[in-house]
């Protein structure tokens, strides 16, 4: 029985250590960073020996690479995405040829991606800049503007589903009007739901029908003054579900950043209580994610029907590209990040 946890590794390959605790304890998925992705034929053995330790073939495998400053392929052997906001100032002149080239670039991304047993791309943000907005976001996100940053982000999920590769929205319900990094940090936000409500919920709104989400560890007082976004079940229910709408597969962020304040299993355990359906644990040590993993056995068992449902109904079998003549035409568009 799988446990609803997407976990990490710490090298290359999986360790024996990690091997028999993955095979202990069936993680639900798999979440691949810089240090795990050195040249394609080795990420290929990785995610494929992912696979083999829980003995499931669909397994969710995810990876953050949005292009620009978060971006986990190495550039040595992969293609350097630019960052969201050269998207943004492109649309700014030519919509219609922004809106092409996000879907170029995150087609191009899924090609890659797929290919290497990526099956799920932590992209885009649908975060809305402010003036305040920390640089943990910044040219992450599309922009101030929710018209801009629908428009973005619905080409870059066309992108990525087109080339097999489920997109996932994130930080919802906003993460934009922070100050501070949750990697680091509990950001709180006191501005009132009617305002949050008609600008930082509105590309979430929009892009509801996606099949994943990650959730902001933010704290926003008008909604809930004792938990985040990511432990709060009424800013789970009543927000994220109901007044937002998103009815796909709801991600935590990493329940070990600073934002959380228990230990990982315990915030794990509180993500899944509020009504997150998985939880996405980074970086621990063996024994963290030992921990972790163990201690939500017959916690709260995963849907697998329901997530398999909601994961599947989405993928696409993609049709062949030419790589080098799209990325020829997007570096003359845009440039290389």
């Amino acid at each position: 029985m799988s446990r609803p946890v997407i976990t990490d590794c710490e090298g290359l390959s999986l360790s024996t250590e990690e091997k028999a605790l993955f095979r202990d304890t069936k993680p639900y998925g798999f979440i691949v960073f810089a240090r795990n992705c050195q040249s394609p034929d080795q990420l290929r053995a990785l995610t494929d020996e992912m696979r083999d330790v829980v003995e499931k073939d669909d397994i969710p495998i995810l990876i953050d690479q949005e292009g620009g400053r978060v971006r986990r392929l190495n550039p040595e052997h992969w293609r350097k995405p630019p960052a969201p906001a050269r998207f943004a100032e492109l649309y700014d002149t030519n919509p219609d040829l922004a809106r092409e080239a996000m879907i170029i670039n995150t087609r191009l991304m899924a090609d890659e991606l797929l290919t290497m047993g990526i099956n799920v791309n932590c992209f885009p943000l649908l975060d809305l800049t402010f003036p305040q907005t920390h640089d943990v976001i910044g040219d992450r996100s599309f922009g101030s503007d929710p018209k801009k940053v629908i428009a973005l982000a619905n080409a870059a999920c066309e992108g990525l589903l087109g080339g097999g590769v489920l997109p996932m929205i994130k930080h919802i319900p906003g993460h934009g009007r922070a100050t501070a990094d949750s990697h680091r940090e509990l950001p709180v936000v006191d501005t009132l739901y009617e305002e949050l409500r008609e600008t930082d919920f509105v590309p979430f709104r929009a892009l509801s029908h996606m099949p994943c989400a990650m959730t902001a560890h933010v704290k926003y007082t008008d909604l809930d003054e004792q938990h985040c976004a990511t432990v709060s079940s009424k800013i789970i229910r009543q927000i994220i579900r109901e007044d937002i709408g998103f009815e796909g597969v709801l991600f935590s962020d990493d329940v070990s950043m600073k934002a959380l304040s228990d230990d990982v299993a315990e915030n794990a355990k509180a993500a899944l209580q509020a009504g997150c359906d998985l939880v996405i644990h980074c970086n621990g040590s063996l024994e963290e994610r030992r921990s972790v993993l163990e201690k939500l056995y017959d916690f709260n068992v995963v849907n697998d029907s329901w997530v398999n449902t909601v994961l599947s109904a989405r993928r696409k079998n993609p049709q062949n590209i030419d790589h080098q003549a799209l990325s020829e035409w997007l570096d003359k568009t845009v440039g290389q990040g």
